[in-house]
């Protein structure tokens, strides 16, 4: 990712406005020694009047420059946290869309929660770069080296005495760092440690209770916890032990100051006030960064870290390339589909789909049989370009699928799956996907053509009504009608319906039945079930066993032929029997 702009010139803007702070910082207390030395030198008056005036300046610097720099520090803090949170807008913006367009084998391997993570928190670790670490710590480091620059043009040797306990903090910051990192990574361990115990036991909380299993699960809960506890108390430890140190440091170097400026007092017989004063300013100006310092490491190091994890997404190349101006983009779709000799594993050459040839005449209902795993649903999503076929080819109205732009191609295949997914929302807005385009009239025809828009209007708030997330208020059958309209109201050129109702009851079924012999009549239709009765008027019959395409005809023929298809008949009439 590049910077844009605007982000440029303020990111050079922070670096500049670092350097002038890091300028500015030993201004003050070297003016106020000039103040002090000069009034103290000339003491042609009363010396009780020389030192009111040299206060009454000293305050004033104080007052004026302290003023200043608060000002320059509050500009500095507000570029660097827009920077910071401008860049990180942005990456998670694009991190999302490159999310959208991964391929759908990429979620197959790879956890939810690793994704979510990546887009939510990994780069909010990219904020705290800009805001509390690269830029703060050239800031600091650069306060550091005028600091040092002045003091050793003013007088080196006192520079050298009162630096002489530096080395105790540069190992204390050394250990400081490396001890603080490790408790990082545990609390970051624990923390998602609790998430995911947290979010899993929720989502499955009907199954916690009703196993009577909420004791073992508290105690479970309990250790994860004490890790968490563990983890910060360690950290707090490091913090408590690092900052303690400093001020020792800081004191024994005061000490030095005072002791060699009182020596040189005494030999030299010749007061130096204003040294006494700048010099302890000046330390205190080298202590303050160092006391956060190691700690803004720790940040930085954890923000490349994160940066590390989201870059990986953003570079993931297994995803959908976006289709071309040039892609073929029909206005209507005949919904004429050709497989010719496809295959397609999920991972590596383990094929659930080999050389499967067959074809579905424009208008025609085509049902899918088989085994669960034969790879029913997998055509289903090699017909939408959810996943790229290994070899061979398939085409609809006699052109490839690769050559159609892509969002041409998705809508005008309706799909009704049997996991339905229901985001929080209102029951219109699921059923629109929020598509500002479709009137709410128009969900209303298709719900009455389902048979649902009674039960809709009973709802609390009718449309509106909030299913929560993934639909918990409805029933999975309610569900699954909600997702049938939702598929009627797009009108598709190609209707696939996959397990639609293997999760409801008979009376639902029925109400469906007679929406869906009108809703298959003028269109392609693909139809898997594993309840043979509702296949049986099919224009054609594709079965599959393990991969591969076994036998293909209508319900009366492939019962005559005595083949796969007739034992999966018998199996499943058995059943029937034995249940009754």
């Amino acid at each position: 990712m590049q910077f844009t702009r605007p982000y440029k010139d303020r990111f050079v803007g922070s670096i500049v406005l670092a350097v002038v702070l890091a300028a500015f910082t030993p201004v003050r207390p070297y003016l106020i020694q000039l103040t002090v030395d000069r009034y103290i030198a000339r003491a042609d008056r009363n010396f009780t009047d020389k030192a009111i005036d040299a206060l009454i300046w000293v305050t004033v610097l104080q007052i004026g420059f302290t003023l200043i720099e608060t000002l320059l520090r509050f500009y500095f803090s507000y570029i660097t946290s827009w920077l910071g949170q401008a860049v990180v807008k942005d990456m998670r913006v694009k991190v999302f869309g490159k999310v959208l367009h991964l391929n759908l084998r990429q979620f197959d391997k790879t956890p939810i929660g690793t994704l979510t993570t990546r887009t939510v928190d990994d780069i909010e670790r990219i904020n705290d770069i800009f805001s509390d670490g690269l830029i703060p710590i050239i800031a600091d480091l650069l306060s550091i080296i005028c600091v040092l620059g002045i003091m050793l043009w003013t007088d080196w040797k006192l520079t050298l005495i009162c630096l002489i306990p530096f080395p105790i903090i540069v190992i204390g910051t050394y250990y400081f760092k490396e001890s603080v990192n490790k408790s990082f990574h545990r609390v970051r361990n624990a923390v998602a440690n609790l998430n995911a115990f947290v979010q899993e036991h929720i989502t499955g909380m009907y199954i916690v209770q009703a196993f009577a299993a909420e004791e073992r699960e508290q105690k479970k809960f309990d250790d994860i916890n004490k890790e968490h506890r563990n983890a910060n108390i360690h950290a707090i430890f490091a913090y408590s032990v690092f900052f303690p140190l400093v001020e020792i440091v800081l004191a024994l170097a005061t000490g030095l100051v005072v002791w060699w400026v009182s020596k040189e007092v005494i030999n030299t017989k010749t007061a130096q006030p204003g040294i006494i004063i700048a010099f302890i300013q000046y330390l205190n100006l080298i202590f303050r960064p160092l006391r956060v310092i190691a700690d803004k490491f720790n940040v930085l190091q954890m923000g490349m870290i994160a940066s590390e994890r989201v870059f990986k997404v953003l570079d993931n190349e297994d995803s959908l390339p976006p289709s071309p101006p040039t892609a073929y983009a029909p206005k209507e779709v005949e919904g004429k589909i050709d497989f010719d000799h496809v295959w397609f594993s999920y991972v590596d050459d383990r094929y659930v789909l080999r050389d499967v040839s067959f074809r579905i005449e424009p208008g025609q209902t085509v049902a899918i049989v088989g085994h669960t795993g034969s790879g029913k649903t997998t055509i289903i999503s090699l017909l939408n370009r959810l996943y790229q076929v290994n070899r061979g080819a398939i085409r609809i109205d006699d052109v490839s699928i690769d050559e159609y732009n892509l969002d041409v191609l998705r809508r005008n295949i309706g799909v009704v799956l049997q996991d339905v997914f229901l985001f929080p929302g209102s029951v219109l807005d699921n059923i629109t996907l929020m598509n500002p385009g479709i009137p709410q009239h128009k969900v209303e025809e298709a719900a009455k053509l389902i048979g649902m828009h009674d039960f809709i209007q009973q709802l609390p708030g009718g449309y509106n009504y909030n299913v929560m997330e993934r639909g918990a208020t409805l029933s999975l059958g309610q569900r699954q009608l909600l997702s049938f309209i939702r598929a009627l109201l797009y009108n598709p050129s190609i209707l696939i319906l996959d397990e639609a109702t293997s999760s409801i009851d008979t009376e639902s079924e029925m109400l469906i039945e007679n929406a869906i012999n009108r809703l298959i009549a003028d269109r392609t239709s693909i139809v898997i079930a594993h309840r043979l009765s509702t296949i049986q008027r099919a224009d054609k019959i594709i079965v599959l066993d393990k991969g591969e395409l076994k036998e293909v005809g209508t319900h009366t023929e492939l019962l005559a032929k005595g083949g796969f298809y007739s034992k999966l008949h018998q199996m499943q009439f058995e059943r029937k029997s034995a249940v009754v």
